[in-house]
């Protein structure tokens, strides 16, 4: 099965959280659900380097990478992704979406009001719960 090794930016701004939308996919399991944004590690790259870049062409933002937040390794019926999320902060709330559908900045208790990708619940319920 495919391995996949994805990073993941939790955006706080004013004490939301930004949560954005994928569109259709071929995959049914993840077409239309919200998730952190981010992307795939290219060779060589750390991972706050690729999430910078990811976050600046997914959305056209500067990103401040805080913490790391939690690692989550889940299996969809397809292939295996491996997330590392980070905990980041923003100057501006302002954005582009070049590659979602959809965009809520949301607080921490309003997160489980999204569908949520699989592999991003987890590092919802940490948010709701303790983050």
């Amino acid at each position: 099965m495919k391995f996949v090794e994805v990073v993941a930016a939790v955006i706080i701004h004013d004490d939301k959280i930004l949560c954005v939308q994928r569109g259709v996919n071929k995959y049914d399991y993840i077409s239309m659900k919200y998730e952190f944004p981010g992307g795939k590690l290219e060779k060589g790259e750390t991972r706050v380097d690729c999430i910078k870049r990811e976050i600046f062409e997914e959305l056209n933002m500067d990103i401040d990478v805080k913490d790391e937040f939690l690692t989550v390794k889940h299996e969809y019926p397809d292939f295996i992704i491996e997330m590392h999320s980070f905990i980041c902060n923003v100057s501006t709330s302002e954005l582009v979406l070049t590659e979602h559908v959809d965009f809520k900045w949301l607080k921490k208790t309003d997160l489980n009001k999204l569908d949520w990708a699989e592999a991003d619940i987890p590092i919802v319920n940490k948010l709701m719960n303790n983050g």
